[in-house]
């Protein structure tokens, strides 16, 4: 495993949408596992592989709350079948937009499809801090970050932070 560089805005990767997976194989494994060590490394709870370079419809998550409590998923090629109608707020932040946190509004609960680690089809329902990282993670594969959520000028003043904090 080995830690990868996580691009940070106004990367213009970052803006890609990334490819479906033709296969899961050692390859592809080898690649999220880099990613979790990335993710945990940084510190954050989700990571998608556009975030580091690689624009394939690749994530992994970790809700754990510290080292002793890891569960570390994958999502490869997920998708959302069902979004409720009833929204919810929660602040968000983003491994490529580091310290800028701000509101974004999504749908309260979404069910998923996607393959797991090994390949298997997997569907499961997400609420909670669950579905609001699945989401957030699941728009970086459309190449949209969470502050393309937020108005003009909070964009704006999040990219000059982020590059004022990255120049230093």
């Amino acid at each position: 495993m080995a830690l990868r560089e996580i691009l940070v805005v106004p990367h213009p990767v970052l803006k890609q949408v990334s490819k479906p997976v033709e296969a899961v194989d050692d390859d592809l494994r080898a690649l999220m596992d880099d990613m979790l060590e990335t993710m945990y490394a940084a510190p954050g709870i989700g990571l998608a592989a556009v975030q580091v370079g690689v624009p394939k419809r690749v994530i992994v998550m970790d809700l754990g709350r510290d080292e002793d409590d890891r569960q570390p998923r994958y999502y490869i090629n997920p998708e959302i079948v069902w979004a409720s109608d009833e929204t919810a707020p929660y602040e968000e932040g983003c491994l490529s937009v580091p310290e800028y946190f701000d509101e974004v509004e999504r749908p309260a609960k979404v069910k998923l499809r996607y393959l797991d680690y090994h390949g298997k089809a997997v569907e499961e329902d997400a609420e909670g801090l669950f579905a609001v990282c699945i989401q957030h993670e699941m728009d970086h594969l459309e190449g949209v970050l969470f502050i393309d959520h937020l108005s003009r000028l909070k964009r704006e003043q999040a990219i000059k932070k982020v590059k004022k904090l990255t120049a230093a």
